[in-house]
């Protein structure tokens, strides 16, 4: 999608400048055509305002944002939605403040939901556009570093039962972010291997000792 204006100033840079305000956007990201250069005139006779027009091609992250501000303003929510940069190529959506907590669900199902739909949405094809794909995380009230802290001490608990039993352990099912995060964890203790069973939405993590010495 394309957002296009034309707005008018005393120069052409201040032109572009409003019509980078007015968008939201940086300039470095907006296509400028002049078309008309701005006249000084004498003593004021004869002066005319620049006019440029401004051409903004919404990115895929942009989309993603309004998706979810869509669904918070719905909701009559009163709570903050921004972005950064994530640390896996990604953008991070995050949304805060009282009644957050509605978004998040339990162990984050309707959050996880919602993030399902903020990335269809960010990279859904617009005929005639060329829209690089985008990777969006949504994190809700710091939600993301609480479960995965928990999720690694769970980790650490499940695989000392299991160096102690000498029994394999099966996890409660996981998505693929959560399991991924008990593997991680596992890695650094010694003695101890995961590996995942079960299919689609019933995948879970089991640990087992290394040496399969189990009684």
């Amino acid at each position: 999608m394309k957002k296009e204006i034309i707005v008018t100033a005393k120069t052409v840079e201040e032109a572009k400048s409003k019509a980078a305000a007015e968008l939201g956007v940086a300039m470095e990201d907006i296509e400028f055509e002049v078309l008309e250069e701005g006249k000084r005139g004498f003593l004021g006779i004869g002066a005319s305002d620049a006019k440029v027009q401004a051409t903004y091609t919404v990115k895929g992250a942009d989309v993603a944002v309004e998706f979810i501000r869509k669904v918070v303003s719905d909701m009559e929510l009163d709570l903050t939605v921004a972005t950064k940069p994530g640390t896996n190529d990604d953008t991070v959506i995050t949304v805060d403040g009282e009644g957050a907590g509605l978004l998040i669900g339990h162990h984050g199902e309707t959050m996880d939901a919602l993030q399902y739909l903020a990335n269809l949405a960010a990279n859904k094809k617009v005929k005639g556009e060329k829209r690089e794909f985008v990777k969006i995380t949504l994190n809700i009230e710091g939600y993301r570093e609480k479960r995965e802290e928990a999720l690694r001490a769970l980790a650490r608990r499940m695989a000392a039962k299991v160096i102690k039993g000498k029994k394999s352990v099966m996890l409660e099912p996981m998505n693929p972010y959560e399991r991924r995060i008990i593997h991680s964890e596992v890695q650094g203790i010694e003695g101890v291997s995961t590996n995942s069973i079960g299919s689609e939405n019933n995948r879970r993590v089991v640990m087992f000792l290394d040496d399969g010495q189990e009684q």
